[in-house]
């Protein structure tokens, strides 16, 4: 039996950042914001109100002292993280949503302000914001800035894509040998932290023949003009953020554009369109958020047992030491089962994210290096950049193929050289970080929300009242929202069904598949779901199903590796290894549960997609062809006794005068789909001992061991 919760240890391992210290005290700074003063203003009833209060706008003091303002600077821009930081702003998403959704977004917002200026902009650029958006260092006086990205539109266009844009872009100013001036006039909806931001990264587009195209640019609060921060929306979550309606109506010089731009032809072209801005920092930010979703999840367990536990302590009859004093609803299988699916949601739903946050810290050096090699050989523009990567993906074709085969059996040499190739490596990690990144949104965000209700209808009356243990009211709300940001679920499944065709990720999933079967074959006690065949996408009726079933896929695997990498490297940490014996069996039936749920869900849009686009027979010639005629029917029956009746039951049977069975029409054929039907079976099969690893798990549930007392509100 499980005999605690998995502890700071246990997590540093399956996420690896065990061997980084300095990840290890950002989490416990993270940590001691979320359950001090973050719960406090919670249970306070901070969320009552949409305005950015004082109370509230402390938050921001206290991300300043902990250092959690700075984690994505780079150390000459006052930061204090060396390298990439994607997983260190995953871990401090994580820790701030595990009590409140709109805290966590406070933090990262200004983190998403930065992201075009950091990704796209110019050394200018990136050393003025970044360091005065970093906190300020003992001895200074100066209050750091704070940041807001406007990229949509108010409403009645809300949200229609990110490909229209209504903030337009002229020149106001232009004269000869002196830099242009633009005038910028935009409007936002649901931006977030205008209460605050001093400065704005804007999408707009051009309205004048002398700018081409559309362009991200920085509006600053002390601009000539009107920078209108707008009224509260008025929100039904996300309270601790900061999110209005602003208005803009501003002279900024064209230095302010992201990237920079140049002078063709008496025209300003900016260097980057806001599109390809907003792709470079979209495709890392939503990992967070999707991690936002996980943490609540994982969040739920502890609150929710420690309800079922207590639920009938204080009645006449209940008596300390009696199994109702004891376990109160847990002596009922169903919610035992019900919190092992919220469970391994949340344990699938941070495996993904925590490892699509170490991908792009493995990727995002690469794709500088990918930019300079591409530069140094000339190639310039998209669709040069797209011609030369094209050309790349058949050497990354070769590599994965190599990579599949035994080490003993691959071309060494040859191996190795496609290995130190920053081309090759940059093509295979990019078409699987176009891939998991929107997969952790979709799942993560659109699943997990439909899970966290599962998790609140736990808690009775108590989960949706402002006292609920670990706020889970709040949080569920907080996922509705999560599931919009940047992108609701139909565009993940576009990104997907675009981006889950790449020959390179097809190749990299084979090379998966071969994996799991392996490990399958290591650890019987594990399942692995195959994959559907992946049909065309030019049909959102097939390809988004596709793109549900991939995400599941993904997920489920990601959360196996985790397991097995904490039972290979737990046994090295003192304290991790006293717990594997107990604490590996049960994350291993969490994989179990989740890899039975996916191969369910996997197979059920499989089976609607090859059965549902084939036309039903209906009882005409054609249909009839393959039904048995009533009077041969009964002439066989002479021959063969009783099968007449039989075929009656079995098959579909026309009679003399036409009559048949009150239905649409004869059962449809399987004939051509005897493949699919043995890889449905095989994969039915494969569901063997889930329902027993549930079991072994909700057992588990009933004895672990929890605190005296939940962790905040303090």
């Amino acid at each position: 039996m499980l005999r605690t919760l998995p502890d700071d240890d246990v997590r540093a391992i399956l996420w690896r950042f065990a061997d980084r210290y300095d990840l290890q005290m950002l989490v416990q700074s993270a940590r001691g914001v979320a359950r001090g003063p973050v719960a406090r203003l919670v249970a306070q009833g901070g969320r009552n109100s949409h305005e950015w209060t004082p109370e509230k706008h402390q938050l921001l003091t206290a991300f300043d002292d902990a250092g959690l303002s700075a984690v994505g600077l780079d150390l000459e821009h006052g930061g204090f993280i060396e390298g990439p930081k994607n997983l260190a702003l995953a871990l401090v998403a994580f820790e701030l949503a595990w009590v409140d959704g709109g805290a966590a977004t406070s933090n990262l917002a200004n983190f998403l302000a930065l992201g075009p200026i950091h990704e796209r902009g110019t050394d200018d650029q990136r050393a003025t914001y970044m360091r005065a958006a970093a906190p300020p260092a003992p001895g200074e006086t100066r209050e750091p800035w704070r940041g807001a990205f406007a990229l949509t539109e108010p409403i009645p266009y809300v949200g229609v894509e990110t490909g229209l844009l209504g903030g337009k872009l002229r020149v106001a100013e232009w004269q000869e040998g002196q830099e242009p001036v633009l005038q910028v006039d935009k409007r936002g909806r649901f931006i977030t932290g205008m209460g605050f931001a001093d400065f704005v990264s804007a999408a707009v587009d051009s309205a004048d023949d002398r700018i081409k195209g559309s362009c991200m640019i920085i509006l600053e609060k002390s601009d000539p003009g009107v920078f209108d921060r707008g009224v509260p929306a008025r929100k039904l979550v996300h309270q601790l953020s900061s999110t209005r309606d602003p208005a803009f109506n501003l002279r900024v010089p064209a230095s302010r554009i992201v990237g920079g731009y140049t002078i063709k032809g008496g025209r300003i072209v900016p260097n980057f369109t806001h599109g390809e801005v907003i792709e470079a920092v979209f495709r890392r930010t939503r990992v967070t958020v999707g991690l936002m979703t996980a943490a609540k999840l994982v969040s739920a367990v502890e609150p929710v047992i420690r309800y079922h536990r207590g639920r009938f302590r204080g009645g006449d009859h209940v008596h300390p030491g009696s199994p109702r004093f004891e376990l109160g609803l847990q002596q009922k299988e169903d919610v035992l089962h019900r919190l092992v699916d919220v469970w391994a949601t949340g344990e699938a739903a941070s495996s993904l994210g925590f490892e699509a946050a170490r991908l792009f810290d493995e990727l995002d050096p690469l794709d500088r290096q990918k930019d300079q090699y591409l530069a140094s050989q000339g190639v310039t523009g998209g669709r040069a950049q797209m011609k030369a990567l094209a050309k790349v993906a058949k050497t990354a074709l070769e590599y994965l193929a190599e990579s599949a085969k035994p080490e003993a059996s691959r071309n060494a040499e040859r191996y190795q050289e496609l290995s130190n190739d920053v081309m090759v490596r940059y093509s295979v990690l990019d078409a699987v970080a176009n891939v998991i990144c929107p997969a952790v949104k979709l799942w993560n965000t659109g699943h997990g929300a439909n899970v966290m209700r599962e998790a609140v209808s736990l808690m009775g009356g108590y989960g949706i009242t402002e006292d609920c243990p670990g706020f889970l009211g709040y949080k569920w709300m907080d996922a509705q929202l999560e599931a919009t940001y940047e992108g609701p679920e139909a565009v993940q499944r576009r990104h997907l069904s675009v981006s889950m065709t790449n020959e390179v990720f097809l190749a990299q999933f084979r090379v998966w598949i071969g994996e799991m079967r392996q490990i399958a074959s290591e650890y019987p006690g594990t399942i692995d779901a195959d994959g559907s065949k992946l049909y065309q996408q030019s049909r959102q009726g097939v390809s988004f199903p596709l793109a549900d079933a991939l995400a599941w896929i993904l997920t489920a695997r990601q959360q196996v590796l985790d397991v097995l990498h904490l039972q290979r490297h737990g046994a090295s940490h003192p304290v991790v290894a006293e717990q594997l014996p107990t604490l590996v069996p049960f994350l291993m039936d969490l994989c179990h549960v989740q890899s039975a749920r996916a191969a369910g869900e996997v197979g059920r849009i499989s089976a609607e997609l090859v059965y549902g686009y084939r036309r039903h027979p209906a009882w005409d010639e054609q249909g009839c062809a393959s039904c048995y005629v009533a009077d041969e029917l009964d002439a066989l029956d002479d021959l063969i006794p009783g099968i007449a009746a039989s075929a009656r039951f079995y098959s579909d049977v026309v009679e003399v005068d036409g009559g048949h069975a009150d239905k649409a029409g004869p059962c449809a054929s399987t004939a051509g789909l005897e493949p699919f039907l043995r890889l449905r079976s095989k994969m039915d099969s494969c569901l063997t001992g889930a329902r027993l690893a549930k079991d072994r798990a909700a057992e588990s549930l009933a004895h672990v061991m929890i605190p005296e007392a939940l962790g905040y509100p303090i």
